[in-house]
C-alpha cells in the first residue's frame, strides 16, 4: 500500500464508530462480541505473534481480518498511535441492547452509576473494573460520551463485556440506590444485593444534593482521618468486591452482614 493512503474499509466506516486503539482493546472487544469495519495493522508478522502469545483464540481471525498498512498511515488516523501498531474500527454496542440489560430484573450483578463524570480515563477503567468483576453495566449522567475513544482505551476495549449507556437522573436502572458518600454507613457492614445501583459522584464534589436525596442507603468507604478520597476506579473497585465477596449477594436490600 502506498503511504499515506487510508484503507477504503476505514473510510466507509460509519461516522459514529467506535475506535479500538491498541492490541489489548481489538482483543477484548473481540472476545465480547464486537463486529469490526476494519482492523489495520503495521506488521502482520508481529501482530500475529503477539496474538499467539496473548491471545491465541483469536491468532486465526486477526490474521483474517487485519489489513497491513505503513506506520505513518495508522498514526495519520489516530489521535495518538497505540504501540503495538493495531486499530480497529467496530460497531457500537445497540443502545437498546444495553438499556434493556440494564433495566432488567432481577439482575445478577449491580449496575455503577457515574455521576457527572469529567475524566474520561477514569470512565475507562471503572469500565475495566465492572467487567472484570462482572457487573451488568456502567451508566453515566453528564455530558461526557462513555463510549468516548479516550474512554474505550482506558476500558481496553471492555465496554464489549458490559452494558455501557449515558442516562438521565429522570431514568437511572431500576433497583435500589446505594449512593457512596462520607456521611453514609460503613460499607463493610452492609450487604449489597444483586440488583443495586451503586452511585458514585466525582472526587472534587462527590455526588449531587439531588442524588443523594434520592438514595435507599448511604454508603461510606473506610478510610483513614485526613485522606479526602480516593480516586474513583479504586472506590469502585472496593465496593464492588465487597459486593462479591459477601457470602449471599442476593440478600435482598437492607440486609445488614
Amino acid at each position: 500500500m502506498t503511504a499515506g493512503r487510508v484503507p477504503p474499509a476505514w473510510t466507509a466506516a460509519p461516522a459514529d464508530s467506535v475506535l479500538l486503539d491498541g492490541f489489548h482493546a481489538v482483543k477484548h472487544a473481540l472476545r465480547f462480541g464486537a463486529t469490526p469495519q476494519a482492523l489495520l495493522v503495521t506488521d502482520r508478522a508481529a501482530t500475529r505473534a503477539l496474538a499467539a502469545e496473548l491471545a491465541p483464540d483469536l491468532v486465526d481471525l486477526l490474521d483474517a481480518l487485519a489489513e497491513e498498512v505503513p506506520a505513518e498511515t495508522l498514526r495519520g488516523l489516530l489521535p495518538r498511535a497505540h504501540p503495538t501498531g493495531v486499530a480497529a474500527l467496530a460497531h457500537r454496542r445497540p443502545r437498546a441492547a444495553n438499556l434493556a440489560t440494564l433495566r432488567a430484573l432481577p439482575r445478577p450483578a449491580p449496575v455503577v452509576l457515574l455521576e457527572d463524570p469529567r475524566n474520561l480515563g477514569n470512565v475507562g477503567a471503572v469500565v475495566r473494573l465492572a467487567a472484570g468483576m462482572g457487573a451488568t453495566g456502567v451508566v453515566t449522567t453528564g455530558t461526557a460520551d462513555p463510549w468516548h475513544p479516550n474512554a474505550v482505551r482506558g476500558g481496553a476495549g471492555l465496554h464489549y463485556a458490559t452494558a455501557v449507556e449515558r442516562v438521565t437522573l429522570d431514568e437511572p436502572p431500576p433497583g435500589p440506590l446505594y449512593v457512596l458518600d462520607p456521611e453514609g454507613e460503613d460499607l463493610r457492614d452492609v450487604r449489597l444485593p444483586d440488583d443495586a445501583v451503586l452511585a458514585f459522584g466525582t472526587e472534587r464534589h462527590g455526588v449531587s444534593a439531588g442524588l443523594r436525596a434520592r438514595a435507599d442507603r448511604l454508603l461510606a468507604l473506610p478510610m483513614r482521618p485526613q485522606v479526602s478520597s480516593y480516586n474513583l476506579a479504586t472506590s469502585v473497585a472496593m465496593t464492588l468486591y465487597h459486593w462479591s465477596a459477601a457470602p449471599s449477594a442476593s440478600a435482598g436490600p437492607g440486609s445488614v452482614g
